[in-house]
């Protein structure tokens, strides 16, 4: 029938905000892109859509049951599910025509068809860096990642956030040293230390077939604790005799010392011997960072080195550090916190001008005028008792009203409205361009 209305829904595990949500999620994702660029990151956008043969180069796993795909004609397409495949293609592609290092950011979309529950999303938003070497790239590089995520987290206004580093050269040259042949298994243990305890977190180990005084050595040595210093000084005690243990150890050694250079507060930064992740990728530092007053959210921005980040498409060595922030899990947890602003705005709106009844065109001239003086001005153009007018004002918060009628044009000057205090006062068009701003 032809006025069968269909119910207007979006598919679960989508994310669709309300005006004010939205003007404050796009602020959270400007404060990132303007703190990614301030360290001389460039734009990237690679498209939505990729060959399925480029993006599922290195197959298998849990992200390949997760991948949108469909065909178009003979072309076998899929929704790319990560930022960072996407950039391993494009570095091969254009390897000739960029300039390395390359430090790129990319704030875009991705797509993981994940179990349906609260606060996860099958389409949401990745706020990614990189810096990418051609065959080598410096340690200090990895120094540098924290004071970009200090510098964003302060930004978007928190203070009690910690930046926890380690790096993977140590845990596997432990981990040799004890002739831990499973090492994925052994780590993946150690990473629910915090969700089971220590006592399970031994069982565990235990049925992995590990033998009790190894056992007793990792426990003691995800233990280890204290400032920074003291930790290097535990891990250098430790007198594990394997290179790549001292490989990663000297590598975590020149980091601590550089983020300090960089000027990250100690107490933002942290080492963390029990961080094991990424376990088929990360190579060396990792990071993952975490809001002091609100660890159930988690991670809120993780990453690290990585030896080869194009080896599916090249045969060019590439080795890279970088970061991501999930920044739509991030808003949603942060918003159901609490944490993000109470009283939004629904609008972008400095001033909103009301022409009255015949003075529609000076209406119009007021607002291209403040729009010209960097105001972002709003005009009400519909017809209506003024209490309507003043009350649309409210309603969105727009903080001042400015009248156009003929008492004002005669004067050659505005009425302008104090939302929030009520004042109302006639002034010159240039002190009310003075109070709006």
């Amino acid at each position: 029938m032809a006025n069968d209305i269909v119910k207007p829904s979006i598919l679960p595990g989508f994310m669709e905000l309300l005006p004010a949500d939205q003007i404050l999620f796009n602020k959270v994702m400007d404060t990132i892109r303007h703190n990614y660029e301030k360290f001389g990151f460039i734009p990237l956008d690679t498209p939505v859509m990729e060959k399925s043969e480029v993006l599922l180069a290195k197959g298998g796993g849990e992200t390949e049951k997760q991948i949108y795909r469909f065909n178009k004609g003979d072309t076998d397409i899929s929704l790319r599910f990560d930022l960072t495949v996407p950039l391993a293609r494009y570095v091969s592609q254009h390897f000739n025509d960029l300039n390395f290092p390359f430090r790129r950011y990319h704030i875009a979309k991705v797509y993981r068809g994940e179990r349906n529950q609260k606060g996860r999303f099958r389409e949401f938003y990745q706020c990614d860096i990189d810096i990418i070497g051609n065959g080598k790239l410096s340690i200090i590089n990895d120094a540098e990642i924290p004071s970009v995520i200090y510098s964003t987290f302060k930004e978007l206004g928190f203070e009690d956030f910690t930046i926890r580093i380690n790096n993977r050269k140590i845990l596997n040259g432990f981990f040799e040293s004890l002739n831990i042949e499973n090492k994925g298994d052994v780590l993946r243990t150690i990473d629910k230390i915090e969700k089971i305890g220590e006592d399970s977190v031994v069982k565990e180990l235990v049925e992995l077939g590990i033998e009790e005084a190894a056992v007793r050595k990792v426990i003691e040595f995800i233990k280890i604790k204290g400032s920074n210093d003291d930790v290097l000084k535990s891990l250098e005690d430790l007198g594990v005799a394997n290179e790549i243990f001292k490989e990663g150890l000297e590598e975590l050694s020149k980091v601590v010392h550089y983020i300090r250079c960089f000027n990250v507060p100690e107490k933002n930064f942290k080492i963390d011997l029990t961080i094991a992740r990424g376990l088929d990728y990360y190579t060396g530092t990792v990071y993952e960072t975490i809001l002091d007053n609100y660890p159930n959210i988690g991670s809120v921005c993780s990453g690290g080195r990585y030896d080869n980040l194009a080896e599916y498409y090249t045969k060019q060595k590439l080795p890279g550090v970088g970061i991501s922030i999930g920044l739509t899990r991030l808003f949603y947890q942060l918003r159901e916190a609490n944490i993000l602003g109470e009283n939004a705005s629904s609008t972008l709106s400095q001033a909103l001008v009301i022409p009255m009844e015949d003075c529609i065109e000076d209406g119009i001239k007021t607002a291209n005028n403040l729009r010209k003086n960097g105001i972002v001005a709003e005009l009400y153009l519909e017809e209506g008792k003024i209490n309507k007018k003043f009350g649309y004002a409210d309603k969105l918060k727009i903080p001042f009203v400015i009248l156009v009628g003929p008492e004002e044009i005669k004067e050659n000057k505005v009425t302008i409205k104090d939302m929030a205090s009520g004042e109302q006062k006639m002034v010159s068009f240039e002190e009310a361009v003075q109070i709006v701003k």
